[in-house]
């Protein structure tokens, strides 16, 4: 089995923002190497936590990692993407919770197992799956889905300028022959992009491979499925903290808190709010939380790292 240990950015900050009672019950949205769960399950004395993954690699590695707090039968671990939450939790008998965290994006083992094909910087087969059951891979989005398609994600989920020259490129080699590796498709986009755009701004394949990666997985939408049926869930007090580490999902998350904790538009004449249209919730953070200078020097994954908290203050 893989290893799974992994940094976790803006730990203490997330897990002191859901401002936890030791009888609650709390979700860790996004398991990973157990780093949230362990840091709650410290301050958990009858409370309980559910921690989710969709993928198996990081289920068998917190058996063995959190086994002393399965063994107290103060955690369950939950084999499922997270945007399943309500029906999982409903197996449980569990309709409302104290606080949830999710810590998105790719964890540093699935990037770093050269075999998972997440990472430009190793060869493998392409893949990207974070649930290893998903009919869909990388390899089928790079080898059978449309130019118009590629187009589409390379823009919307990469912010890739060079989108249609890749796109056109793409096609055109997978005529011949599958572009079955990540060496592969990182020389096809590299190719496609003009010499002098290459000197800066990054790996030249980093905001593909970022595009492909969120297609697979259906990552917008999962995150937007589970942050809504998340809100529903949470008793009042309760907290969700996301920490997010690219700005399509930050601007996502923002922008469900906003709808959440802002009062609707309403006629200009009307003499007082009814108690019925104000927000139900609260942003505990008008501005995103940011790591410190100290976990920057630490951890270089953390650099483009935001987290943002909403509670809820009525039921």
């Amino acid at each position: 089995m893989a290893d799974f240990e992994h940094v976790t950015v803006l730990l203490n900050e997330a897990v002191s923002g859901l401002n936890i009672k030791p009888a609650g019950v709390y979700v860790d949205a996004t398991l990973g190497g157990g780093g949230h769960s362990s840091k709650i399950l410290e301050q958990l004395k009858s409370g309980h936590l559910y921690s989710f993954d969709q993928d198996e690699v990081a289920i068998q590695y917190n058996q063995k990692h959190l086994k002393k707090y399965l063994d107290d039968n103060k955690l369950t671990l939950v084999h499922d993407n997270f945007r399943n939450i309500d029906q999982a939790l409903a197996k449980f008998g569990i309709t409302g919770i104290d606080g949830v965290v999710y810590d998105l994006g790719v964890s540093s083992p699935q990037f770093d197992d050269a075999n998972r094909g997440f990472s430009y910087r190793y060869d493998a087969r392409l893949d990207m799956r974070m649930d290893q059951s998903n009919p869909l891979d990388a390899w089928k989005v790079v080898n059978e889905w449309p130019y118009q398609d590629l187009v589409r994600i390379f823009y919307r989920y990469g912010d890739e300028k060079f989108a249609k020259p890749i796109a056109r490129l793409i096609e055109r080699k997978r005529a011949n022959n599958p572009i079955d590796t990540t060496e592969d498709l990182v020389e096809i986009i590299k190719d496609a992009i003009p010499a002098a755009a290459r000197r800066h701004g990054g790996h030249p394949a980093k905001k593909v491979f970022q595009a492909i990666r969120i297609a697979v997985n259906d990552e917008l939408s999962a995150l937007e499925e589970s942050l809504e049926k998340a809100l529903a869930l949470l008793n009042v007090s309760g907290r969700i903290c996301v920490i997010s580490f690219q700005s399509l999902e930050d601007r996502l998350v923002k922008q469900i808190f906003r709808e959440n904790t802002t009062i609707p538009d309403l006629p200009p004449d009307l003499p007082m709010i009814p108690e019925s249209m104000k927000p139900k919730f609260v942003n505990i953070t008008r501005k995103p939380i940011l790591p410190s200078e100290a976990e920057l020097e630490k951890n270089h994954r953390s650099h483009s790292a935001k987290l943002r908290i909403v509670e809820r203050i009525k039921k």
